[in-house]
């Protein structure tokens, strides 16, 4: 992609690059943009329209049954507690949304000519919404969202998609001291997942790095479960993404071969605190694939 992109570059005036990133604003570019987009559209035919619908990965369905997935999404409303308000995302959000609080690469994301982005993962745009609402005043904020999102990247492996759907969960709250506040959240995040993987669940959670929240596991989110919360202290995935802890979400005795199978995961993030500029905040996420749960039949 960058070769390609350099030599378009080489090809324009010199000033073309920054003209159209810095010089012209959101407005005079999308009108530019749509009037290349509409042009080209005007090229389609029908032959070469079947031609993508049967060749690019971002519009090929989902091989996964409606009707069995909307009974998933159906039992994790019901499960869902009333503290969690739900929100119906838009299908964009800002462009941004996801490289600028959580340091995702714009390539990973399907960006539009209209300054948004397209869904890509639902936690961003629940931190967001958070934040509007810890600002207006609300103490402490859970949210909860199922959305369907795309992502640019490649996946390797059967069954795999570019687009699939999320259950998430959001809570943000200020710092009360000695991590109670990351406990409090943990425990309602993690009893919701017990709730909805019944006593197979698999939580795990990884420490990247040391804080007063080892202690609050053990003496407080522990206790409050009614399963196992063990330590996954191999993991390395997505060390840069969450702030010092990350969750694992799975479900054992699945029958997949492996006795176990990997549902979600989630973590504490800066978000809220950098979209609020204030580093008391706390922001909790929490997802799992609802397809992958409703492959497994739980």
């Amino acid at each position: 992609m960058g070769d390609v992109s350099e030599r378009f570059w080489a090809k324009l005036p010199d000033g073309s690059r920054d003209a159209l990133v810095d010089r012209l604003s959101q407005s005079e570019l999308q009108s530019v943009l749509l009037d290349v987009t509409r042009e080209r559209a005007a090229k389609v035919t029908p032959a070469r329209l079947l031609q993508r619908w049967q060749q690019d990965r971002f519009v090929q369905p989902s091989t996964i049954d409606p009707r069995e997935l909307v009974q998933t999404q159906q039992r994790l409303w019901e499960l869902l507690p009333e503290k969690f308000d739900g929100v119906q995302l838009s299908p964009v959000t800002p462009l941004g949304t996801c490289s600028a609080i959580a340091t995702i690469n714009q390539h990973q994301v399907v960006s539009t000519i209209r300054g948004t982005e397209v869904a890509s993962d639902p936690t961003n745009e629940l931190a967001i919404e958070a934040a509007v609402r810890r600002r207006a005043g609300q103490d402490r904020v859970h949210l909860a969202a199922c959305q369907r999102v795309v992502r640019a990247q490649p996946f390797d492996g059967p069954g795999m998609s570019a687009h699939f759907e999320l259950f998430v969960l959001v809570s943000s709250a200020r710092d009360t001291g000695s991590c109670r506040t990351e406990a409090e959240l943990l425990i309602d995040h993690l009893s919701f997942w017990h709730a909805v993987l019944g006593d197979k669940a698999e939580l795990t959670f990884t420490a990247f790095t040391e804080s007063a929240l080892r202690d609050r596991i053990e003496d407080t989110v522990r206790p409050a479960l009614d399963v196992a919360f063990t330590e996954d202290a191999g993991r390395t995935a997505s060390a840069n993404y969450y702030a010092g802890t990350a969750l694992g979400i799975g479900l054992g005795g699945a029958g997949l071969g492996s006795g176990s199978a990997g549902l979600g995961d989630g973590g504490f993030t800066t978000w809220t605190a950098d979209l609020l500029g204030d580093a008391k905040e706390r922001c909790l996420t929490s997802c799992i694939s609802t397809e992958r749960l409703t492959a497994i039949g739980a």
